[in-house]
């Protein structure tokens, strides 16, 4: 088990890993390429890119500070909603259960509908996720993010809205870590249920690459998107790389470029 800071030693000081191990056999290595961050500026704004190669425990970052700076995560945090929703029996088939729309029309027209749990988070439709967390209730859901050790732990602000407006935190190393756990299936959540999440992931194909990811857009339920998160996994043959980005969006067309940024850089490291 390594220590929460070792991954970058020597890169940033702020950034944390979780206690719970990116990898159990040998301790990472970190490495700074900073020609990653090019695909950000070229973009006109300002973003991190941070990846986990498995099979060499390297820990890659486009930079020293943003990388390890604790944002929002929006509806990244989906991820962890369902595990919690699946475990407390909340939501117990992502594909039979169904949450009726509550007939308000919202701007994205995807979450205008009703929704199982998979179509909800392939159109990460946030209402739909705000009432599994009110399901949920605040104490079974703050005892579930300090299980899953995920971010700050800090569910202030409402809950259905602590993911959105509220004191959560975390930064790319911490994303990585929580997703490195549940694609390994090393979660203290039930095998079952860290299976099904895993399965209804958001899945592009990339040539002979399979990225599964979950996207986040801070602002996106208002009307005013001013973070974009992409987060996942790629799987190249048997290769494994896990990854998270973040980008301020500071124009429409940022929206769609999170998917093409993360790709380019996924790409300029050999992961994709």
């Amino acid at each position: 088990m390594i220590d929460r800071r070792s991954v970058l030693i020597g890169l940033t000081t702020s950034a944390l890993l979780s206690r719970c191990a990116l990898a159990e056999v040998s301790p990472p290595r970190s490495e700074v390429l900073e020609a990653l961050a090019k695909a950000f500026v070229d973009a006109g704004t300002e973003g991190t890119f941070a990846a986990y190669d498995v099979d060499s425990y390297r820990v890659i970052v486009s930079d020293t500070s943003r990388s390890g700076e604790a944002k929002l995560p929006a509806s990244t945090f989906k991820v962890a909603n369902s595990l919690i929703a699946l475990e407390t029996g909340v939501v117990a088939d992502p594909d039979k259960d169904v949450f009726k729309w509550d007939g308000v029309t919202r701007p994205i027209e995807a979450w205008n509908r009703d929704h199982t749990m998979r179509t909800a988070i392939a159109a990460s439709a946030v209402p739909v996720y705000q009432e599994i967390a009110r399901r949920i209730g605040a104490e079974r859901m703050q005892r579930f993010v300090d299980l899953l050790d995920y971010g700050n732990h800090d569910i202030g602000g409402g809950i259905d809205q602590f993911w959105l407006t509220g004191a959560l935190r975390i930064d790319p190393i911490q994303q990585i870590d929580f997703l490195d756990r549940l694609r390994r299936g090393v979660l203290p959540i039930s095998e079952r249920n860290q299976t099904l999440v895993r399965d209804i992931l958001p899945v592009t194909k990339v040539g002979d690459s399979i990225i599964r990811a979950k996207s986040g857009l801070l602002g996106a339920e208002i009307g005013k998107p001013s973070l974009g998160w992409l987060v996942g996994w790629v799987e190249k043959g048997n290769a494994r790389t896990v990854f998270a980005m973040n980008m301020d969006c500071r124009e429409a067309r940022h929206i769609a470029m999170r998917a093409t940024l993360t790709q380019d850089c996924l790409r300029d490291i050999g992961a994709i």
